[in-house]
């Protein structure tokens, strides 16, 4: 008996698109919209650090006003297919920063000037559509993303993609939950998604970088994957652990010294360098490409007699085969976390230790970038996370895209595009509840030392930041909302300031199609 595969996969694609069409025309249509009007006022040029960070990138000024407004339709879970998609715009007015550019001038009137730069007036924030069957999902465009499994309103912020920077346009695709393994009987599950898009933040990068020293990559592309298994969650214990990693490859790189542009170099984004990013082989320095920054990952979970639970979690930082290898010493995210089974004065807390000042060590060694070297041990450490010596800094408009705690590129007004301080010590906490219906208060707290970075070492700078938040949402009108935040920060590695930002929000839906 043959098989004529052409007319197989014709009818499934055929029933596939029937399926799809019929799904579509009796589709329930329920789009949520949201309008967000925002008032932030304080000291300085920059908001404090409570109140920029893991906010998608949307606050970075110390005064202004904003609002925002989006539509979006959520995929419905219980159905075997479905589709969602979003549309968010973001109109703002803001105070300028005074960042510096060197102008080289062929007469000798080259020097430093003033530099001014504030956000855009407008700007699209998120524009998105996806689909989902059973267990697997697609999305295209720019869509907000947070940590897959650390707390996004009291963490500090997960290493890799922490939902502190505007969304990167992407084609991501994966599982949309965590699915059984086949034959573990649900013992073991797996979670993974992998992802491609592009930087659109050339005119940001172009606007603020100093064109003194330094380089500025121009067009790179982005990637993201990750992979997590976990035992059943429906035990007391349950464990997961797995990668995740996220890069940027392609585009091209220009070197300044001295204000004098010194070398420049294009970088392939062909076919290879998808597949070399999505599966780097051992070739040499062909096992670099691309800048790459992830992170081992371990949570733990405990179900409290009470309905509570316990989470112990960690995060180990690597940006090669050393931090794979946990050759980095004690670096990485150290939590545990709280969370009532009911509203209450206390319905989460967390606290978190991070420590970013091993890095393999403050030396590199490699013989293989020396050939003919009679000195043959290795020395693989100064990883000066989040910093690449070809490619930007990991960031997308300035903020980081994984942690905040390590200052964001966007508060370097002397131009430079890198993470200054990547060699940071400290800790987080955070807590939240609702000790009265309708009213939840959320409180962030922590403190930082840092010394520079491994290739460019700086006297010791410190920071203690605090924030304080009140939601109060109407009991009878429960679409309105508002928000009021109290931040400071103390300290000479952002300043020392204070800060207040005033939020009112309405949130509905509107209904129409068949059931």
């Amino acid at each position: 008996m043959t098989c004529n595969i052409g007319k197989i996969t014709g009818r499934i694609f055929g029933s596939l698109m029937v399926t799809l069409f019929a799904t579509v025309a009796n589709a329930e249509e329920k789009i949520n919209y949201s309008v967000e009007g925002l008032a932030s006022i304080a000291e300085g040029s920059f908001a404090p650090y409570y109140m920029a960070s893991n906010r998608h990138g949307v606050l970075t000024q110390s005064k202004g006003l904003q609002l925002k407004a989006g539509a979006f339709r959520l995929w419905q879970s219980d159905r075997r297919f479905s589709y969602g998609y979003g549309a968010e715009f973001i109109t703002d007015y803001y105070n300028t920063a005074p960042y510096s550019r060197y102008t080289y001038n062929f007469n000798g009137h080259d020097g430093w000037d003033g530099n001014p730069q504030r956000p855009a007036g407008i700007w699209l924030q998120q524009l998105y559509g996806e689909v989902r069957y059973r267990g697997v999902f697609l999305t295209a465009g720019m869509k907000e993303h947070q940590s897959a499994l650390l707390n996004f309103n009291l963490s500090s912020g997960d290493l890799v993609e922490s939902g502190n920077s505007r969304p990167i346009p992407e084609v991501r695709v994966g599982f949309n939950d965590f699915q059984n393994i086949p034959f573990t009987d649900g013992w073991v599950q797996i979670q993974g998604e992998i992802s491609y898009g592009k930087f659109t933040d050339n005119g940001w990068l172009k606007d603020h970088f100093n064109y003194y020293t330094g380089h500025i990559n121009l067009g790179a592309l982005y990637t993201y994957k990750r992979c997590y298994f976990r035992t059943k969650p429906s035990q007391p214990l349950s464990v997961t652990v797995g990668m995740q990693v996220g890069g940027m490859f392609g585009g091209t790189t220009q070197y300044y010294t001295g204000g004098r542009l010194t070398a420049e170099k294009k970088y392939s984004k062909g076919i290879k360098e998808f597949f070399k990013m999505f599966v780097p082989t051992d070739g040499g320095q062909e096992y670099y490409s691309g800048s790459s920054l992830g992170s081992w990952d371990l949570h733990l979970r405990y179900w409290l007699k009470n309905g509570a639970h316990i989470v112990a979690y960690m995060q180990k930082p690597w940006e090669d085969g050393s931090g794979i290898g946990f050759m980095n010493g004690f670096d990485g995210l150290w939590g545990l976390e709280y969370k009532s089974a009911f509203p209450g004065i206390v319905n989460g807390a967390v606290v978190e230790y991070l420590d970013f000042t091993n890095q393999s060590g403050p030396m590199h060694w490699d013989p293989d970038d020396a050939p003919g070297s009679t000195i043959t041990t290795r020395a693989e450490g100064a990883d000066d996370y989040y910093n690449n010596h070809e490619y930007n800094s990991y960031a997308n408009y300035g903020m980081a895209i994984g942690t905040p705690f390590l200052p964001s590129p966007v508060y370097n007004t002397d131009g430079y595009l890198g993470f200054a301080n990547t060699r940071v010590r400290g800790f987080h906490a955070g807590i939240e509840g609702e000790p009265v219906r309708g009213v939840k208060y959320r409180v962030l707290g922590g403190y930082r030392k840092g010394w520079g970075s491994g290739y460019v070492p700086t006297k010791p700078t410190h920071d203690t930041s605090f924030m304080a938040e009140v939601k109060v949402t109407p009991e009878r009108m429960e679409s309105l909302s508002m928000k009021l935040q109290l931040a400071l920060d103390h300290g000479d590695m952002f300043s020392n300031t204070f800060g207040a930002c005033f939020g009112i929000s309405y949130k509905g839906d509107l209904t129409f199609g068949k059931k």
